[in-house]
Formats: structure tokens, C-alpha cells, sequence
């Protein structure tokens, strides 16, 4: 099969496409046909370790040293056709379509890939397809998907609340001002003026241009505000909260550590910081929302998989409007990505 190796730490020319052996599924495995994947943020932060040294040191132990080692084949998203089962898979069948995030397993830059149907492994999760949409929407779900769906269950919005989005036109932020408008809110959404008509057609109601404008200094307060952004700043953030409002997925720097519970003492103020919402049931949900219309994949370009060095470039130039998708083609053609099954 043809697959993209990961051959060293930092630019997107260290992936490579060759030809690997076909992977064969363990008793309790599924040999998964991949369709679609995507380029996403998380990939391109894997493929340069570009994380916070807290996250970055571990998993250069994890993953080799000097060059990738552990795991060779990048990409977390997929959607796909089981072709095989091994003998002790009980739920799932050839033919079925499935889709998923593969976290720390990683693994989706490829035609196959095996999953075990019972093992949770490095937050790998996933489920049949939504009915309605198409592989390459399906692969586009999964991860923007349950980083919103999970965040904003936890800030419970209500109807009428005012929501700000920073970062509103990448993976996460689509989905969470289509999600933050089906909860009802007024959303305002924060990123750069290419991507606002994107943003108006899924619902933000408010848009504001980061590179012309600080949302921290325009006196608007908001009662939820979804940071997506890593590196934002945390404490100015802060001050645009209503009394009682809340700060979801902050990612404070080392002062901003420091100083949270001295900015907070004596507030109303919450901040919930990121927790894991990678699970079938948070999946299945995504699915209802999908398929009765609520929530739609956002996809700005599809490459093919030999093009895989091109799309991690367009991913880290910053113009991003919601996914990338990477289409596969495999010896009978290339699939129906585009139609509904």
C-alpha cells in the first residue's frame, strides 16, 4: 500500500510517500480502507514537535530521540471501509463505514490502517459514519468536532448569551459557532477578514478582524469566550469576561499560570481548562447533530496523498478556513469521497 513516512522532526519535506506492506489485523483488529484524511494543526504540530516543552519531551522519548522511530506514519483523522476483521471483532463487519481520530496512535496517512475494536489506545476512538455525509466530510469531523462539542457542553450556554470565538475560521472554531448558535447564542467570531465569509455562512453573527482590531480593548464583554489558539493572551483575555463569564480551552502561558488565581480571587469568573472528550458516546453525538443538519464539516481544500507536503505548507500558512482534507486513490480508482457512501 501507499503511505506518507514520517522521516524527521520539522519540515514538511520529511514526509515521504512510499510503497509499505498492507497491514494485517490482530484477533481484535479492524483493517480499516482509508479513504480520507486530513492535514490537520495537530499534524503539523506532531510532524515539528512544535508543542510546549511539557508535552514535547515526553513524546520525543516516546517517539525517538533524534527522528521518529515508534511511529512512522502521521495523520490523526480518517474515514473509511472495513475490509477485515480479525476473529474476536464482534460489533463491526466487513463493509461497514467507519470513521475516527487515532490521537498519539496517529497512523492515517495511508491506504489501510488496523484499529482494535475493544482496546482504547492513545485516545484513538471511533464509529460508524453519519449517514449523510461523505467520506471526506467525515473525515473533517471528528477532531474540531469533539474538542467543541466537549468544551461547550461544559460552559452550558444559554439562549441569548454573547459567545466570542477566537481562531472562529479553523477546525475547532467552525464547529463551535455552528454549535454555540444551535445552544442559541449571539456569536461573535475572531480571526482574519479572508475567512469571514466562510464564518457569516455558518452562522457568527459578529466578525472582527484580529490583525485590525484587539477584541481585549473594544469594552464588548461576553459571557462565554472559546480561546482555540494557543499562545493567546491569557490574562487580557480575562478582562473581556462578563462578571460571571467563562474561558474555555485557556492555554496560559507560564505567567499566566502564575497569575490565575490571583486575577480570580474574589470572582465569579470560571475558567475550564482542556480535559479529553475523545470517547464513542461524545462520537455518537456528533453523528445526531450531523445527520439532523446542525453541524456541517467545513473543508477549504482537498489534496491528494502524494500531495500531503503541499497541504501541511497550506495548513501552517495561517489561511485555513476550517479542514484540509487528503483524498486516497487505491488500484480500482479513486473512491466516491464526494458522494454520500
Amino acid at each position: 500500500m501507499k503511505a506518507i513516512i514520517w522521516t524527521k522532526y520539522g519540515a514538511p519535506d520529511g514526509l515521504v510517500l512510499r510503497e509499505i506492506a498492507t497491514p494485517t489485523p490482530k484477533e481484535d483488529e479492524l483493517l480499516i480502507k482509508v479513504y480520507a484524511a486530513t492535514a490537520a494543526t495537530p499534524d503539523t504540530e506532531f510532524r515539528r514537535l512544535k508543542l510546549p516543552p511539557l508535552f514535547a519531551i515526553p513524546l520525543r522519548l516516546y517517539l525517538g530521540l533524534i527522528k521518529p522511530r515508534r511511529i512512522t506514519i502521521l495523520g490523526t483523522e480518517f474515514a473509511g471501509e472495513i475490509v477485515a476483521t480479525g476473529k474476536d471483532v464482534t460489533h463491526y463487519q466487513p463493509g461497514d463505514q467507519v470513521y475516527g481520530y487515532t490521537g498519539l496512535g496517529m497512523s492515517t496517512y495511508a491506504q489501510y490502517l488496523c484499529l482494535s475494536e475493544k482496546r482504547a489506545q492513545l485516545a484513538a476512538v471511533f464509529a460508524e459514519k453519519p449517514a449523510n455525509l461523505t467520506y471526506a466530510q467525515a473525515a473533517a469531523l471528528p477532531f474540531g468536532g469533539l474538542e467543541a462539542l466537549h468544551s461547550l457542553r461544559r460552559a452550558t450556554i444559554q439562549p441569548g448569551q454573547k459567545v466570542l470565538i477566537v481562531g472562529a475560521g479553523g477546525t475547532i472554531g467552525s464547529y463551535s459557532v455552528q454549535l454555540a448558535k444551535h445552544y442559541g447564542a449571539e456569536v461573535t467570531g475572531v480571526d482574519k477578514a479572508g475567512k469571514f465569509e466562510m464564518l457569516r455562512s455558518i452562522g457568527a453573527d459578529h466578525l472582527i478582524d484580529y490583525t485590525k482590531e484587539d477584541f481585549t480593548k473594544n469594552g464588548q464583554k461576553y459571557d462565554v469566550i472559546m480561546d482555540t489558539i494557543r499562545g493567546s493572551r491569557f490574562l487580557a483575555t480575562l478582562g473581556s469576561l462578563t462578571d460571571r463569564g467563562i474561558y474555555l480551552n485557556a492555554n496560559p502561558g507560564p505567567a499566566g499560570r502564575l497569575l490565575t488565581g490571583w486575577m480570580l480571587r474574589g470572582s465569579h469568573k470560571r475558567i475550564l481548562r482542556w480535559t479529553a472528550g475523545y470517547s464513542v458516546k461524545n462520537l455518537l453525538a456528533l453523528n445526531e447533530l450531523t445527520e439532523a443538519g446542525i453541524l456541517k464539516p467545513v473543508i477549504d481544500r482537498r489534496y491528494p496523498l502524494e500531495q500531503i507536503v503541499e497541504a501541511h505548507r497550506y495548513v501552517e500558512s495561517g489561511h485555513k478556513k476550517g479542514n484540509v482534507v487528503i483524498l486516497m486513490e487505491h488500484h480500482n480508482g479513486r473512491p466516491e469521497v464526494e458522494a454520500g457512501k
